[in-house]
């Protein structure tokens, strides 16, 4: 039987499952194991390929045959993956209102099991100039910088931005830190002249808009 290699360059790697593509990208199997049997076994152990986004480095390098070189590269796969998938959406697709972001994150943000802030640095008319992630993990246990917020804005030459993240509970309601948060970035974004246009928080149950809810000026 070809293995992975072989069978990407018969039917193109868009036709590969998920195994195929793990292996190639892990190169070679462990010992008595193949790569394709290993990355199945993988995958098996995981519970399918959309699991891969939520697992650590840490954890997936102490998975038979992967390591911490593999772990990392199967890592910036999944990473560039999300990179494309939301570089990809709508070319210049506009983000008149919370709707429009909503259907942008329902299906890149709803399904993680943690959080994640993105930024989307808008035209003029608010048409999308670029999608970038600013922070992964929970705006209540990590750190974010409103600098480092800025300055991805400003970098992508933004007219005016609007952040959205996930909440993996189900439940949109904005905390009092997504709110603090906010009304932090806004007041900063005003000084540059770069205005936060709007935050919106979505989960299974739908999203809330910071605007709407009068967090923001309009």
């Amino acid at each position: 039987m070809d293995g992975p290699r072989e069978w990407a360059r018969e039917v193109g790697v868009d036709g590969l499952p998920d195994g195929d593509l793990i292996a190639l990208i892990l190169g070679t199997g462990a010992r008595g194991t193949s790569a394709r049997a290993l990355a199945n076994e993988l995958l098996q152990d995981l519970g399918g390929v959309g699991a891969l986004g939520a697992v650590g480095p840490g954890e997936l390098a102490k998975r038979r045959g992967v390591g911490e070189a593999r772990a990392l590269r199967l890592l910036a796969g999944v990473a560039l993956g999300r990179r494309l998938a939301a570089s990809t959406f709508a070319p210049r697709a506009a983000f008149p209102d919370a709707a429009a972001v909503h259907r942008w994150a329902a299906s890149r943000l709803v399904p993680l099991p943690h959080e994640e802030l993105w930024l989307l640095a808008l035209d003029g008319r608010q048409q999308l100039l670029a999608a970038r992630r600013v922070a992964q993990g929970g705006l209540a246990r990590i750190t974010v910088e409103i600098r480092d917020v800025l300055r991805i804005a400003l970098r992508e030459g933004a007219h005016g931005f609007l952040l959205s993240h996930n909440h993996p509970s189900g439940d949109a309601t904005p905390s009092a830190e997504d709110v603090l948060f906010t009304r932090r970035v806004a007041a900063a974004a005003r000084n540059v002249d770069v205005p936060l246009l709007d935050h919106v928080v979505v989960a299974a149950n739908g999203y809330i808009s910071l605007l709407a809810e009068g967090v923001l000026e309009r």
